[in-house]
This record gives structure tokens, C-alpha cells and sequence, in this order.
């Protein structure tokens, strides 16, 4: 096949119908899968053949599915997850364990933040957290001799500081560990991570993938370039036999492009079961087809509102990566030069209790636990999504208390401003 762009790419890639097949990927809802004889069935659970046997492992729909998710970041091989929750634990642990270090940066989403300082940190795996826009130093000066990766998001939710990805990619390499970069927010639409030196991609694909707030789901894309066996004592998990499997080296099996993705999928899939629904996979195709169009409505949209609320006298600071005013507009003009993405933070002035007046008086845009579909919605992270925090973490990931997390949808823009623009009259 030619090498087609991104838009053609979230059409046609993964899943290519034979004469007289479905245009559409089937979903296929099965658990199990027949075969004829015992030794067919046992070569695919000695990992000598390729095929499915069980929907916790692989299903055919998520498989085509996370292959076009793949194409898109131009990565060697990917995995669908039940969420992006999911996706970020099996990405981390896939390579770290108890008695490992993390370098992450503290401008996460709160979910994430909490999953690494104390969820994995009770499993053994601890983690450094640093600014995004730490000193070259600071960033040094976080490694350790057990470090097994860096983490950080393209556009930080939602605090939306932009990872300079080539400078921790740099970082990450100097110590011979991957970097991973959760792109949710501006999608292989708006930035290709790999292109800047990260090696593995994680996604929440309930966001702007799935676009509709239909399914919830995660995706790993590995870009097959992290040389681990240059590295072999840092992970022994893709380098060394793996009892588990009959001895398998995932490495020597499936090379720098497979082992890692097939070691998620076949020891941590097959182990925390958090597998997506092949009904699930089904949305998220669907979600995907649209993605180059509905980002370029959320940008348009989001820096309307952005411009709206900078001039707006209630409005006591706003930060939109596209904005010149925004501290993180050069990276993002570095790194995602066609815009960033629909979500826009700012503070009301008068602080939490103006934020919820405002907040309140909105008719068009709903509050929802939710960010990055079709529809506008609004959030207070300090009091919902960021609210098991302390202040100072709050601080460190860039939420302060009055910040309020908009996400533009697609509605009419005319009608978007005009919510606003009532709901702050109210104020």
C-alpha cells in the first residue's frame, strides 16, 4: 500500500476488506476461538504462531483498531487498553517493577499523578516528579541508577504546559531509558511524539479519539526504535527467558519492533485482564474516521474562546497554548504548529467561589467529569478531578485553585461565546 497521510490514515488504515467482505471492521463478540486440533491452539499460547484464543489477550476488532491507531503515530506495533488509566500502568510497568525508579514530570493529569505517587509507589516503583520546565540541572539531577523511564504528556491536563519532548527525550536516552508521552490532548493530528525522540505513546482514547464521549478506552503505541538490548540489565523483562512463556526472550522472538507491545499484551493483559470491549473498539473506529475535522473545529473554537476570555475584564488570567500571551506558546508552535487542542484553562477572578458562580450560570456548556468531545463541558479540578492533591502538589502540576478546565466542543462558536459571555454577566 502507499504511504498515505493522517486523514486518509483514519479512514482506511488497520483494517483492509478482502472482495465481498465488510467495508466496516466487524465486531467481533466472541470470547473464545475455535481450532481443530490441541497443537494448533498450543502454538499460539507458546507464542510460535499468530492468531486469537482469548478476548482478554486479543480480539480481531481491537487488533484492527489499534493498528490504524499505530499508522497514525507511526509507531511498529500497538495495543488497545480498557482505558487510558490502563494504558499508562501497563506502559510504566511493562518495564518497571518493584525496586525501579520513574522520572515524571509533575504536570499530569491528576488520575495519572495519583496512580504513580501512590498507587505504584505501594507496588515498590517510585517515582521523581519535575517541573516541565525544569533547568537542564534539575532534570539531571532526578535520575537514579534504578531509573527505568521518563513520563510526560504532550499538553499537560490541564494545567496545558507543553513537554519539550526532545530535551527529556535527550534526557531519557543519556540514561538509556525510553521516554513516554501521553498525547491525548492533541492527538498524531496535531503532534507525532516519535518524530521528537519519544519511544512509546500512550492515549486516553475515550477523549478526542473517541470524540463522542461513547466508550471509554486507552491505547500503547511503541515506536519499535529503543534499542533494550543495548540496555539488557535495565530489562531483563524483554531481554532475559521468560518462565512464564517456556523460556521466551521477547526481545530475540519479535525484535526491537514487537517485544515490547507483545510482552504487554501477553504477561500484563493476560495478567490484570484490563481489556477493552470489542463493541468499545467498534466507537472508537468510528470516533477515529472524524479526528482530522473535529480537532481543526476544536482549535478554531478553543482560541475564539481564549481570545473572548483574555479580553474579558472577570477573567483573571487565561492559558491557551495557541495564545502569544500563553508561557508554553513557542513549544507549542515547535510542536504542534497546526494548533494544540479544544481544552482552554482560566481563572475567574474572586477565585473558587466566582469560579462556581460562573460555572453555574452555564446553559450551553454542561459541568461533566469529562473533557475532549464533541460537546462543551467545564470542570474544577481543585474540587473534583485533582481534589486528592495537596496544595503544593496542586502547585507542582500547574492547577492553582481558581483554574477552571474548558473544554471548547464543536457547537456553533457564535453560540459557545455567547454562554460564556452571559455566565460571567452573572458573576
Amino acid at each position: 500500500m502507499p504511504e498515505y497521510r493522517p486523514s486518509t490514515n483514519c479512514l482506511h488504515a488497520g483494517y483492509r476488506p478482502g472482495n465481498g467482505e465488510p467495508r466496516n471492521p466487524p465486531i467481533v463478540q466472541s470470547t473464545t476461538f475455535r481450532y481443530a486440533t490441541g497443537e494448533a491452539m498450543g502454538a499460539l499460547f507458546d507464542l510460535e504462531a499468530a492468531g486469537y484464543f482469548y478476548t482478554r489477550l486479543q480480539n480481531p476488532t481491537s487488533d484492527a483498531v489499534a493498528a490504524k491507531i499505530c499508522s497514525l503515530e507511526g509507531g511498529s506495533a500497538a495495543m488497545l487498553t480498557s482505558s487510558g488509566q490502563a494504558a499508562n500502568f501497563f506502559a510504566v510497568f511493562n518495564i518497571a517493577g518493584c525496586g525501579d525508579h520513574v522520572v515524571a514530570s509533575s504536570a499530569i493529569y491528576g488520575g495519572t499523578y495519583n496512580l504513580f505517587a501512590v498507587t505504584m509507589k505501594r507496588m515498590g516503583v517510585e517515582f521523581t516528579f519535575v517541573p516541565p520546565d525544569c533547568s537542564d540541572a534539575e532534570l539531571e539531577a532526578a535520575f537514579r541508577p534504578n531509573t527505568k523511564a521518563v513520563f510526560g504528556e504532550t499538553l499537560a491536563n490541564p494545567a496545558l504546559a507543553v513537554l519539550d519532548i526532545q530535551r527529556f527525550a535527550a534526557a531519557a536516552h543519556a540514561h538509556g531509558v525510553p521516554l513516554i508521552v501521553d498525547n491525548t490532548f492533541p492527538t498524531p493530528i496535531h503532534c507525532r511524539p516519535f518524530q521528537w525522540g519519544a519511544d512509546i505513546v500512550t492515549h486516553s482514547t475515550t477523549k478526542y479519539m473517541d470524540g463522542h464521549a461513547n466508550a471509554v478506552g486507552g491505547a500503547i503505541v511503541d515506536a519499535g526504535t529503543f534499542d533494550w538490548t543495548a540496555h539488557a540489565d535495565k530489562f531483563p523483562g524483554l531481554t532475559t527467558p521468560d518462565e512464564s512463556y517456556h523460556g521466551v526472550t521477547y526481545t530475540e522472538r519479535f525484535g526491537l519492533a514487537g517485544a515490547y507491545i507483545t510482552k504487554a499484551t501477553v504477561q500484563l493483559m493476560r495478567d490484570f485482564g484490563a481489556t477493552p470491549a470489542p463493541q468499545n473498539a467498534y466507537y472508537l473506529n468510528i470516533g477515529l474516521e472524524t479526528l482530522p475535522l473535529r480537532m481543526a473545529k476544536h482549535c478554531e473554537n478553543a482560541l475564539a474562546v481564549a481570545k473572548l476570555l483574555e479580553a474579558h475584564p472577570k477573567v483573571a488570567w487565561v492559558n491557551y497554548p495557541d495564545l502569544e500571551s500563553s508561557p508554553s506558546h513557542a513549544l507549542a508552535r515547535k510542536y504542534m504548529p497546526d494548533g494544540t487542542c479544544g481544552v482552554v484553562s482560566f481563572g475567574v477572578k474572586g477565585g473558587r467561589e466566582a469560579a462556581s458562580r460562573f460555572m453555574a450560570a452555564l446553559e450551553l456548556c454542561s459541568i461533566a467529569t469529562h473533557v475532549a468531545d464533541a460537546k462543551t463541558c467545564v470542570l474544577h479540578p481543585a474540587s473534583t478531578t485533582h481534589r486528592q492533591m495537596t496544595d503544593e502538589e496542586l502547585r507542582a502540576a500547574g492547577v492553582s485553585p481558581d483554574l477552571v478546565r474548558l473544554s471548547v466542543g464543536i457547537e456553533d462558536a457564535q453560540d459557545i461565546l455567547a454562554d460564556l459571555e452571559q455566565a460571567l454577566d452573572r458573576v
